[in-house]
């Protein structure tokens, strides 16, 4: 029975050292857990069996691992509750998926093997028959569970249909979720418009780390009346997450995929350039991007613009100081130095203090228009109820963003674009709102202000904070269809 857990756990190791990643490593996992769980309790003739046999493939499975790293598969962090979220996704999902149903198979092998004993049924008739009832209904419900756990596993990913203000589907639009071969890595893209013949909008995630094909369906994606929206999960994150790779995931291949994916899109599309748009974390990338290669771009498009992110995270640092003292929060000021000026040692330190920016943003109301939309979608909190994403894939939403966020950014700490991208050869057009932190607006107006390109162009909301563009999206489809594509789109 050991040496069958035990092997399993070498397998599972070898094969999936992040846990499962896709349904096909999923539904894999559940089977194999079925098989070792029912061996293991026919062989032990005991209930025994419920502990021995995920005890000895946990452990083995934890020692062959030890290479991988992440967030999401290193120790357990006892830091806040984004610890905790990072060992739901990680541990506990392989627990769901691997452990449950062992223990459901476990269950039946230990019972299968007692009733096959010589005197199973005298050991009946002397066992108490309201526990013998109660063990047996619990073991039912478990089995009910498993298979629902089948069930799910099974369901496909999905995108809705591209509808007019009526709700019929638009003849001849395009919705579709497509895996990508970019650089020589699978990585998905959803693409949303009422016609191909339209110019392309590449739109780059934030983060670093965040998947966006969910969230930005219901706001972004309203945009597709005009425009090839294409949506991009980049490697390591969301649905992309297989191909995360710690050891060479870098910013330069980050910026190399935004290239080799815009040509991919130009090719298909026929277009002779296309419109680069980044929000957050993805503004950097994007920035990047257009300096390498402006020719390919129409213009670029920034939402919550990232300029120097050391600079910010440190301005931050000191703001929340000074407001932990304004209002007396001891507790607020003891966290923040206990991990000390930015940049910080752990993920953990950033989640924190990423939960803190509404001290610093200020009150207000976020336009009705944006919150309808994605009210409206039920995509969820990080977008994980979108039907882009299957069950493993809605995992790898937050692995995503924890495990590619501890890789990415600390490779951001030198970057300035004050000083780096004093030129960019394409026309800039940047999103802002009056509640994003002056740690990053301040220096988004330092940074445009001796900025040289064709076209600079600020444009900044009253209602609006870090996501402008996203919650004020009506305005940006306005812009593009009045401003942006009468100066830009030529093909």
């Amino acid at each position: 029975m050991v040496g069958i857990a035990a092997l399993s756990g070498l397998l599972i190791g070898l094969a999936m050292p992040r846990g499962p990643v896709t349904s096909g490593q999923a539904l894999a996992l559940l089977g194999v857990a079925i098989v070792v769980g029912f061996s293991s309790g026919v062989l032990l003739g005991s209930r025994w069996a419920l502990v021995l046999a995920p005890v000895v493939q946990i452990g083995v499975f934890e020692l062959v691992r030890l290479g991988a790293s992440g967030p999401t598969v290193d120790g357990i962090s006892t830091d806040g509750m984004f610890g905790i979220l990072a060992f739901i996704v990680g541990r506990g999902f392989y627990g769901l998926i691997g452990v449950l149903p062992m223990l459901v198979a476990a269950a039946y092998g230990a019972g299968l093997a007692r009733r096959l004993e010589s005197q199973q049924k005298q050991q009946r008739r002397l066992r108490p028959r309201i526990a013998l009832y109660f063990r047996r209904g619990v073991t039912a419900v478990a089995a009910v569970a498993v298979i629902g756990l089948v069930w799910l596993l099974a369901q496909p990913a999905s995108v809705p249909p591209v509808r007019d203000a009526s709700g019929r589907v638009v003849p001849g639009s395009i919705a579709s979720l497509e895996k990508v071969r970019i650089n020589g890595s699978e990585q998905w893209i959803e693409i949303r418009a009422w016609s191909p013949d339209r110019p392309v909008l590449l739109s780059i995630p934030g983060g670093p780390g965040q998947s966006d094909l969910a969230l930005s369906r219901p706001t972004l994606g309203t945009l597709a009346k005009d425009l090839v929206v294409v949506s991009w999960d980049q490697r390591g994150i969301g649905k992309s997450y297989p191909s995360f790779d710690p050891t060479t995931l870098t910013t330069k291949q980050e910026v190399a995929d935004t290239i080799a994916l815009t040509n991919y899109l130009r090719k298909r599309f026929d277009e002779r350039k296309i419109y680069l748009f980044g929000e957050s974390g993805g503004s950097v990338i994007g920035v990047l991007a257009v300096q390498q290669h402006p020719e390919l771009y129409h213009a670029w498009i920034g939402s919550g613009q990232m300029v120097d992110p050391r600079e910010t995270d440190r301005r931050i640092y000191h703001d929340l100081l000074a407001y932990a003292a304004k209002h007396h929060d001891s507790g607020l000021a003891n966290k923040l130095h206990g991990y000390g000026e930015p940049p910080y040692k752990s993920v953990y330190a950033y989640s924190y203090v990423m939960t803190q920016y509404d001290k610093l943003a200020g009150d207000y109301t976020e336009p009705k228009a944006y919150t309808d939309a994605l009210g409206k979608a039920g995509v969820g909190p990080f977008g994980v109820l979108g039907s882009e994403y299957t069950l493993p894939e809605k995992m790898n939403v937050i692995r995503g963003l924890f495990d590619t966020f501890s890789v990415i950014y600390p490779q951001w700490q030198a970057i300035d674009f004050r000083r780096s991208a004093e030129q960019l050869r394409v026309p800039v057009y940047i999103f802002t709102g009056a509640h994003e932190l002056k740690a990053r607006s301040d220096l988004v107006a330092a940074w445009l202000k001796h900025l040289h390109a064709p076209i600079k162009q600020l444009y900044s909301y009253p209602d609006a904070g870090h996501a402008t563009a996203f919650e004020h999206f009506q305005d940006l489809h306005r812009i593009m269809l009045e401003t942006v594509l009468p100066a830009t789109y030529k093909n």
